[in-house]
C-alpha cells in the first residue's frame, strides 16, 4: 500500500504566508518559495507586534521547508517549472499560487511608485517593524483608512505613544462589518485612547519636502485642511497579487479564478488565499485562506474534498495602552465580533440590546427563518452559538422568541 507521502504529487507553493504555511503543514514534501526573508508568520497579529506586545518570533508559524528571499518571476506551464530571480528553476507536478495580496496605494497627489519617507503600508512584517521603529512617543501619525486594518494600526500607534489621527472616507468606522451604533461605540473607545477620528473625510494628497528624498510633512484633505504628519499609514485595503497568474495565461478576474477544488484554468495549478477568486468572491481574510488550504490539502493527498465558500467571523480586541487602566478615563479594553450581513433589508427582523453602563451592545438581523448577521460589542458571551448558527445556516426554531438570540447562550 502506498503511503500518504507517496500518494502526494510533488507540490510547489508560491507564497510563504498563512495559506502556504498551512498547506505545507498538511501535505508531505511540499516546497514553499517565499519572497520575504522572515519565516512564515501570523499576519493577523502584526498590530500586536507594532504595539510592542509581541516580538516577531512570537507570531512565527510552525517551520516548513521554505526557500526564503526568493521571488518567482515566471511560470512555465509547458515545462511545469517556476523560474526565480536567483536564476533557479523548480519543477512541479502541482503548483499552488498563495501569492496573497498587495496593499492598495490610493491615487493621492504626492504619492508615486516610490513612497516618500515616513509613508508606510501595513501589510508585511517588514512594514510593521519599520513603522514600529518610526513610532516614537509624541510623533504625529495619520492613518488613512478606517477599516479593520486602519483601526488596528491606529490603536497600536497610540500604544506606542504617537499622536494619532484616523481619517476615514466613509460615514463610520469598519463599514463592511459594523452598523452605525457599534461603529460609534468603537469610535468612542479609540478617542478615549487619544486617537482623533475623522469620518466622511476625503484625503486629497500628501505634502512632502522637496529634494531627492522627499519626506511627508502633512496629509491634505479635500476641504483644504491639513493634518500634520511625520508618519502616514496607508490602510486603504488590499488587491489580489495575480500578476504571475495573468502572465502565465490563467483566468484572472479580480483574483485568480478557482473551482471547488481550488483548481485554476490549468488543471495542474491551484490557488488559495487572498489571490484566489472562488464563485465570484475574493475573501481577503485569514479564515478563508486557512479553510481553502485545508480543503486543498485533502485534494492533493487524494481525498475527496470541495470548497463551498467561507462564512467568516471578524473579531477585534483592543487593549488599553501600556500606561494601564490607572490613567483617568482610559478604558480597560474592548472586544467586538461581527458576522454576516448586519445591515437589514426591507422585511428583516432586527433585535438589538444595548447596555450603556457596561459598554455592551448586541444586534442580530434575522432574514426569514435564518440568521443573516450580527454585531456584538463589549460582551461576547453569545458569539460562539450565534456564529455557529449563522455558519451552519440552520433555520431558527419556529417557537423561539427572537429576543432570546441575544441571551448569553445565543437563545439555545
Amino acid at each position: 500500500m502506498r503511503t500518504e507521502a507517496e500518494n502526494a504529487a510533488r507540490v510547489v507553493v508560491i507564497g510563504a504566508g498563512m495559506a502556504g504555511a498551512r498547506l505545507a503543514a498538511r501535505v508531505p514534501g511540499v516546497t514553499v518559495i517565499g519572497e520575504e526573508t522572515h519565516a512564515p508568520y501570523n499576519r493577523v497579529l502584526l498590530a500586536e507586534v507594532l504595539a510592542g506586545r509581541y516580538e516577531p518570533d512570537v507570531i512565527a508559524l510552525p517551520p516548513a521547508e521554505t526557500r526564503r528571499g526568493v521571488r518567482v518571476v515566471r511560470i512555465d506551464r509547458a515545462e511545469r517549472q517556476v523560474l526565480c530571480d536567483d536564476g533557479s528553476a523548480t519543477g512541479y507536478e502541482r503548483l499552488v499560487l498563495a501569492t496573497g495580496s498587495n496593499p492598495v496605494l490610493p491615487p493621492l497627489r504626492g504619492l508615486g511608485p516610490t513612497l516618500p519617507d515616513g509613508v508606510h503600508p501595513f501589510r508585511t512584517l517588514d512594514d510593521c517593524l519599520a513603522l514600529r521603529a518610526a513610532a516614537r512617543p509624541g510623533v504625529r501619525a495619520v492613518v488613512i483608512g478606517g477599516g479593520l486594518l486602519g483601526v488596528s494600526a491606529a490603536r497600536a500607534l497610540a500604544e506606542c505613544g504617537a499622536q494619532v489621527v484616523l481619517a476615514q472616507q466613509g460615514e463610520h468606522l469598519m463599514e463592511r462589518q459594523l452598523d452605525a451604533e457599534a461603529a460609534g461605540m468603537l469610535r468612542g473607545h479609540l478617542e478615549a485612547l487619544g486617537v482623533e477620528v475623522h469620518t466622511e473625510c476625503r484625503v486629497r494628497g500628501l505634502r512632502c519636502t522637496d529634494g531627492a528624498a522627499p519626506a511627508v510633512r502633512a496629509v491634505e484633505l479635500a476641504d483644504g485642511y491639513e493634518l500634520e504628519a511625520e508618519i502616514t499609514v496607508l490602510a486603504c485595503g488590499v488587491r489580489p497579487r495575480a500578476g504571475l497568474a495573468q502572465a502565465a495565461g490563467l483566468e484572472v478576474r479580480r483574483g485568480v479564478v478557482v473551482d471547488d477544488e481550488l483548481r485554476t484554468s490549468d488543471p495542474y495549478i491551484h490557488a488559495v488565499g487572498d489571490c484566489a477568486e472562488h464563485d465570484g468572491t475574493v475573501y481577503g481574510l485569514a479564515g478563508a485562506a486557512l479553510e481553502q488550504a485545508d480543503v486543498l490539502a485533502e485534494v492533493l493527498t487524494g481525498r475527496p474534498a470541495r470548497y463551498g465558500g467561507t462564512r467568516a467571523l471578524t473579531r477585534l480586541t483592543l487593549r488599553s495602552p501600556s500606561a494601564g487602566p490607572g490613567v483617568a478615563g482610559t478604558p480597560a479594553g474592548l472586544d467586538l465580533a461581527a458576522f454576516g450581513d448586519s445591515r437589514p433589508l426591507p422585511g428583516d427582523d432586527v433585535i438589538r440590546l444595548a447596555d450603556a453602563t457596561r459598554g455592551a451592545y448586541r444586534t442580530v438581523v434575522v432574514r426569514g427563518d435564518r440568521l443573516a448577521g450580527g454585531v456584538l460589542f463589549g460582551d461576547l458571551a453569545a458569539v460562539g452559538t450565534l456564529a455557529r448558527t449563522w455558519q451552519d445556516d440552520d433555520p431558527l426554531p419556529a417557537d423561539m422568541s427572537l429576543l432570546h438570540l441575544l441571551t448569553n447562550d445565543g437563545g439555545f
